[in-house]
């Protein structure tokens, strides 16, 4: 016997097999497929909830969730995602790394691996609102070596939110905790939101804690740069992550 044949792979035989037919090859392909879709997909079923509940975490306001889908529209997502990885790289430029449950009421949501600009998943509260609203209109203003286009027209469009109500009723039908009260107000919630000062104001924030007054300079009403800015300023600002932290230090 020579020595090649006395090394060679005891399941050569069954390899070849394989390799020269090709209906067993797709046969033994779709076995594979289906064990490790078993495996995967099964155990799912046996839980109430795949996405950690997480306090603090709400659905978006009006004005917010406005500003979201003018982020979808605008293709930002192309270039900025909402995902810090658990690496000490990502942890220590954009903060704590992303939790499920903080995009559990995105339909969809913004994850992605794909970075042209920074990550926005902690960018609320980061700036000011005049900080966004000069990035939006001419980003080197504030940022000399950024390559993102202007956006200074949101500021002269007048936002159309008569279809929010309808949209948060949609939402609710997917699993996004929108009370009736919430969406009856959504009108008033909306202009609410723009100023402290605002009629209202108080009433909206009771309804969504946390959001993040844009002090919108409009004159005119409200404009898709200051629902933009709202959604912007509430990335991120919905979980005290120092909770997490505490127990990371305990352990």
């Amino acid at each position: 016997m020579s020595q090649s044949a006395q090394h060679a792979p005891a399941g050569g035989g069954l390899q070849k097999i394989l390799e020269t037919n090709s209906i067993l090859l797709i046969v033994g392909i779709l076995l594979l497929v289906s064990v490790g879709g078993i495996v995967e997909i099964v155990p799912l079923f046996y839980l109430k909830n795949t996405i950690e509940q997480v306090e603090g975490v709400r659905p978006y306001s009006p004005l917010e969730l406005a500003g979201y889908n003018i982020y979808i529209r605008e293709g930002c997502y192309t270039c900025h995602s909402q995902m810090i990885r658990p690496l000490r790289d990502e942890v220590e430029r954009y903060g704590h790394y992303s939790l499920a449950a903080e995009s559990m009421y995105d339909h969809p949501f913004q994850w992605g691996s794909k970075r042209t600009g920074p990550d926005l998943a902690r960018v609320g509260g980061k700036y000011s609102n005049d900080w966004h609203r000069d990035h939006l209109r001419n980003p080197r203003s504030v940022v000399p070596s950024s390559i993102m286009p202007g956006y200074a027209f949101l500021s002269q469009t007048p936002l159309d939110g008569e279809h929010l109500a309808e949209q948060m009723r949609t939402l609710r039908v997917v699993g996004v905790p929108y009370t009736d009260e919430q969406i009856d107000n959504a009108p008033g919630d909306l202009a609410a939101q723009l100023s402290a000062d605002a009629q209202g104001a108080s009433e909206m924030q009771k309804r969504y804690p946390n959001a993040a007054f844009t002090d919108s300079p409009s004159k005119s009403g409200v404009t898709e740069e200051d629902a933009l800015v709202a959604y912007l300023q509430h990335l991120g600002v919905s979980v005290d992550f120092k909770i997490y932290d505490d127990k990371a230090n305990v352990r």
